[in-house]
């Protein structure tokens, strides 16, 4: 406990410093912008691999083995979607949150609500799945049977209220500095489990995978072969390809994740960043299989399903098993670090799309000041940890990495519609948006709480309920093609702006440039020509005006711009000389052998 204590005062004291730039909300909201590539990648790589990651990945091909590997393929997979689709283009065109980006074509009070309440549905899916591992692991240290709720519950709360005081003293800078220190310090530690373990077998993978089906007596051989959780029946093997479905597609349309592509300065060092964090995330997930299979080699599967937390704690069971209470410390410290920097993350997306889509962009319409838009995105945080605390101690004892892909779903189904449609569709409109969003989450949320997640199984949040209509855990497979269909339907059945050309080529050049179109109207396209007809027409009036005739001594008669203008005197000086002001020029005459005609002379046009 006193590793774990003075690292969390660590943490504490790094947000407390960062927290003290904070002045405007860019410095609240993305940092100022002020990270690199390689910085942002790390943070990435810290705020992705989160409690599911290292605790439920470990504790699935701890129990599952090669079906709960499949778990960190998808997860790194994943990542080439975020890379090629959406990192770039949407630090291109937004600024804070998603929000920004649907609102720069479509209504904006719409979409803008639109987007903030799904941002807030993810997060709080997101966000109770972290506390409920950050329970598990504080259960774990201080001895908290899972027959102790109560206990347990307060856990819970603890470890959210501290995740609220991150948010609201370091706010952007301070969370993306603690994810850089989390991230490097988990990588650090898993790679030190994972090497301690295949050093204990000879540094052979044979003699790991063998160790690892002994100490699974259940599964045997079929620890190593797909199917032991998801290959039972037909059913089973289209809830793993739901599962897949929703992680590969969720990452790029997790909201926390959009919003660090806003922390750095332009679109390469966003590039830069997504690529940092698909190595860092590939390594980390290769150690990971060590540290699965190590944990049923060591500690053994009945071991892990009956210590609190069940699976989640398969990680943190091997640490004490190779350093005893000293690595146990160590890597419950990093673990809870995981999850508070993820949660912190959540939590400051979360109050950012709602201070800035709605209070100062709904409520105030784009008239509020940036101290009260700091003010309520804090308020809103507090908030938002409360229903986190509070849906965490609901889903108490379940698989982190089995809820936090319920959240992925929800983000798949109600935001990457919506995105890939306003950035490479030119006919979508607000309709589609609205009908993709809100029809995405009421679907997969809908699913979700008619699946066997909630009720009607003893591993279930309500296990004395029974209203599980929908087959399936996770709802991906259905929720996913509805919201694009949904979106599809929304598009062809609402109107179009007169507009709408426009604004897509502009939003198509700012998402592949980087640079801001200049805003013109339809009819300043026609400028030069108009300018053209209007030298012409004034030749023309000119021509036919009324003539100044003025005879001169020989008879002749003259337009009165062809005139001869009088010679301007020199301006008296102390010493002029006249010899050196100019002499008058004579009014040319007539030709002798020709007589002039009053009639004016015609214009010549240019063509």
């Amino acid at each position: 406990m006193a590793v774990f204590g003075a690292f969390i005062a660590l943490t504490l004291i790094v947000v407390f410093r960062a927290g003290r730039s904070n002045r405007t909300t860019a410095d609240y909201y993305t940092a100022g912008q002020a990270f690199t590539g390689p910085q942002n990648g790390v943070a990435l790589a810290g705020d992705y691999l989160s409690a599911a990651s290292f605790l439920g990945v470990a504790g699935a091909i701890a129990l599952f083995g090669y079906d709960g590997f499949l778990f960190s393929v998808g997860a790194l997979v994943a990542w080439l979607v975020a890379q090629l689709l959406v990192a770039e283009l949407m630090r291109n065109t937004g600024r804070f949150t998603m929000g920004d980006v649907l609102a720069f074509r479509m209504r904006r009070r719409p979409v803008r609500a639109a987007a903030a309440i799904s941002t807030l549905v993810v997060s709080v899916i997101y966000m109770l799945t972290q506390l409920v591992g950050a329970g598990g692991l504080i259960a774990l240290l201080l001895h908290i049977p899972n027959s102790n709720r109560l206990g347990q519950s307060l856990v819970i709360a603890a470890a959210g209220g501290l995740m609220i005081l991150y948010v609201l003293v370091g706010g952007m800078k301070g969370t993306t500095w603690v994810q850089i220190i989390k991230a490097a310090l988990l990588l650090v530690g898993t790679g030190v489990l994972a090497a301690w373990v295949i050093g204990r077998f000879g540094f052979g993978i044979s003699a790991l995978l063998g160790a690892a089906v002994e100490g699974s007596p259940k599964a045997g051989e079929r620890l190593l072969a797909p199917g032991l959780q998801y290959g039972a029946s037909t059913l089973t093997k289209l809830d793993f390809v739901s599962l897949c479905l929703a992680l590969v597609l969720g990452t790029a349309a997790l909201p926390h994740i959009l919003m660090r592509f806003y922390t750095v300065p332009d679109a390469r060092e966003a590039r830069r960043s997504v690529q940092w964090a698909i190595w860092l995330i590939g390594i980390f997930y290769l150690m990971l299989i060590i540290v699965g299979y190590g944990a049923v080699a060591l500690v053994g599967a009945e071991t892990i399903a009956g210590s609190p937390g069940s699976s989640n704690s398969a990680a943190p069971l091997l640490a004490y098993k190779l350093g005893g209470e000293l690595l146990l410390g160590i890597v419950s410290a990093v673990a809870f670090a995981t999850i508070l920097a993820v949660v912190a993350g959540l939590t400051i997306t979360a109050s950012a799309s709602f201070a800035h889509d709605v209070y100062a962009n709904i409520v105030k319409k784009g008239r509020a000041t940036p101290e009260a838009e700091v003010r309520v995105a804090r308020l809103t945080a507090v908030g938002i940890g409360v229903l986190g605390i509070l849906g965490a101690i609901a889903a108490n004892g379940q698989n982190v990495a089995l809820l936090v892909v319920l959240a992925f779903a929800v983000a798949a189904s109600a935001n990457l519609p919506t995105i890939l449609y306003s950035l490479f569709w030119r006919r979508f409109n607000t309709a589609g948006a609205l009908c993709s969003i809100y029809g995405g989450i009421t679907v997969c949320v809908g699913l979700i709480l008619v699946g066997p997640g909630v009720s009607g199984n003893p591993k279930a949040m309500f296990p004395d309920l029974d209203f599980a209509y929908f087959p399936l855990a996770n709802p991906g497979l259905v929720a996913i093609p509805v919201s694009f269909l949904l979106g599809v339907i929304g598009t062809i059945l609402g109107g179009r702006r007169e507009d709408a050309d426009r604004r897509f080529a502009e939003m198509e050049v700012r998402a592949l440039t980087g640079g801001v179109a200049v805003e013109r109207p339809a009819s300043a396209f026609a400028e030069p020509r108009r300018r053209r007809h209007a030298a012409e027409d004034y030749a023309e009036r000119r021509a036919a005006a009324k003539l100044v005739v003025s005879r001169t001594g020989n008879g002749t008669a003259q337009h009165a711009a062809h005139r001869p203008r009088p010679t301007p005197a020199p301006r008296p000086t102390e010493h002029a000389d006249p010899a050196d002001s100019p002499r008058p020029r004579p009014t040319p005459g007539p030709r002798p052998t020709e007589q002039a005609d009053p009639r004016p002379r015609p214009t010549s046009r240019r063509r």
